[in-house]
């Protein structure tokens, strides 16, 4: 399975959102919040091609974007073949 990495932060309703659709789905995901960890912002905005809305989410090195994106995947049952 690939590794999940979401930059998240505090008072975030999507990145909320994104942690119960990866919870239901068993998916274990590495999370980075961008208020507490030093540098975590700048390093997401370049990981993200610029991007500075959370959540920023990654499958392995590949960067899928935000919840909306995930949710379409999860919608279209094509998550968990995105994440073997």
């Amino acid at each position: 399975m690939k590794k999940i990495t979401m930059y998240t932060g505090p008072f975030c309703n999507y990145c909320e959102a994104a942690k119960r659709l990866f919870t239901r789905n068993n998916a274990p995901y590495n999370e980075i919040d961008i208020s507490k960890v030093e540098g975590a912002m700048d390093e997401m905005i370049k990981k993200a091609n610029g991007k500075r809305t959370i959540p920023q989410i990654f499958f392995d090195d590949l960067h899928v974007g935000g919840y909306d994106e995930v949710r379409a995947l999860e919608k279209e049952n094509k998550l968990h073949d995105f994440l073997k």
